[in-house]
């Protein structure tokens, strides 16, 4: 269809070569079929027309930029920058010519410059692009956001929060893939195929709720999104946002939002966001209301939003208010369940890797570990680091450990996931609305 489209736009160039709207049409056609090269000749053809005009002269440094003839399209670009009223599909061109050419910090003031003209123009994969490559660049030094403690605006700020940029990936992570598969489509597929993305109306980003009982790796796995993308990662607890004076839990909380926006693509990570989105109705205060109400504003922000993954974990979804669950909030609710026996020798294996361990039968000690959460398998590795040291102070002799070591400890070391299922089992039986907590009721066999 579109080439048929291209055929009839050169048939009708060839009987009206001077007719320069024509011209631009064909141009515009080719550039979205990426035949970048084609799209050259036609603007070259159309500028010896036309010499003066902005738009082709844009266009031929975007198609140069299609070629990756980044110096070409920049000599043209600048040109059209430096007139006294630079168009702001001029800038938006800069702007990728810019990040071509290595200049991240340039290229988002001419990003910025496009859409402050054009707010139609706002591009969320390049935006994301360059705010990456910006953070590349930056110092290792971990950024803070600042947080002001207290109700007196002028008061000194001694409150912050660590930038993350984790070393960790989803190859660190063991098991897990549906999740993992589930924030590539939110996050990372849109980031690595733009087009296909684009092509649909998809954005990047969204809401995603991990439950599940505590120690089964929701935290682990927020901060191996961001290594995934080498994006920046914001943990936010309870603590870091709530303040006794009035208005200023929402301040906090809104400054954290509007970091994250700068800094897209980026994770922003509630934990136990349960303690800041408790149901309004079990609320006496105005003051928790107002917070709710604040966050859910925040996670409505729509298109400054757009590149921002924003995961929620909660050991509790119960008490989460149901409004968090709507689409563009917490749009997707993820049950965590702890590891099954493939996830738990893959854990097992992670935990030892750097560990001083003889011949161990992972299958084996996967088998006998049955219910437990990452978290309890780290513990029982400690037991059995900690009798094999008793062992090495008796003897003056470390010895690795061994299979029988762990299996050892795992007997001592009982599964926490137990009492939590306990407690889940009553509200996925009888408060089971929408069936939302079906995913608990499969994995006890009870549906």
């Amino acid at each position: 269809m579109e080439f048929d489209e291209i055929n009839q736009l050169q048939e009708a160039v060839k009987s009206s070569p001077d007719n320069i709207p024509l011209r631009k049409l064909l141009c515009n056609a080719l550039m979205k079929q990426k035949r970048y090269q084609d799209a050259e000749i036609e603007y070259k053809d159309a500028l010896k027309l036309a010499p003066n005009d902005v738009q082709l002269k844009i266009g031929l440094a975007n198609a140069f930029h299609g070629q990756d003839k980044t110096s070409l399209g920049l000599v043209i670009i600048e040109e059209i920058i430096n007139l006294p009223t630079p168009p702001a599909n001029g800038w938006l061109v800069y702007a990728r010519l810019l990040l071509k050419a290595g200049q991240a910090g340039e290229a988002k003031s001419a990003y910025e410059n496009a859409i402050m003209l054009n707010n139609n123009l706002k591009d969320t994969f390049l935006e994301s692009e360059i705010n990456l490559k910006a953070q590349e660049g930056r110092s290792s030094e971990p950024e803070k956001i600042k947080l002001r403690a207290g109700g007196d605006l002028d008061e000194e700020v001694d409150k912050s929060i660590d930038l993350e940029r984790p070393k960790l990936n989803f190859e660190d992570v063991g098991g897990m893939e549906k999740i993992k598969e589930e924030i590539r489509m939110k996050i990372i597929h849109p980031l690595q195929h733009p087009e296909i993305y684009q092509a649909y109306g998809k954005k990047i980003g969204g809401g995603i709720l991990l439950y599940g009982p505590p120690g089964c790796g929701k935290t682990f796995l927020a901060r191996a999104t961001a290594g995934q993308i080498n994006s920046s990662f914001i943990p936010v607890g309870i603590s870091d946002i709530l303040d006794m004076y009035i208005g200023q839990s929402e301040r906090n909380l809104h400054a954290i939002f509007q970091k994250a926006r700068s800094l897209k693509p980026c994770v922003l990570f509630f934990d136990e966001v349960d303690a800041l989105g408790a149901k309004r109705s079990d609320m006496r205060q105005s003051a928790g209301r107002h917070l709710i109400n604040q966050f859910l504003s925040e996670l409505d922000g729509m298109d400054d939003n757009d590149g921002l993954l924003v995961l929620g974990a909660t050991n509790a979804p119960w008490h989460l208010d149901d409004a968090f669950r709507r689409q563009n909030r917490f749009g997707r609710v993820i049950f965590i369940p702890p590891p099954d026996e493939s996830a738990r020798e893959a854990i097992l294996q992670l935990k030892l890797k750097d560990k001083p361990i003889g011949d161990i039968d992972y299958k084996r000690l996967a088998k006998k570990s049955a219910e437990f959460s990452g978290a309890d398998l780290e513990g029982a590795i400690d037991l059995a680091i900690e009798s094999k040291l008793a062992e090495a102070m008796r003897k003056g002799i470390p010895q690795p450990m061994e299979t029988k070591d762990l299996e050892a400890a795992i007997k001592k070391q009982k599964p926490t996931t137990k009492e939590w299922f306990s407690t889940a089992k009553n509200y996925a039986l009888f408060a089971n609305e929408g069936g939302i907590y079906d995913e608990i009721l499969d994995y006890l066999k009870l549906k």
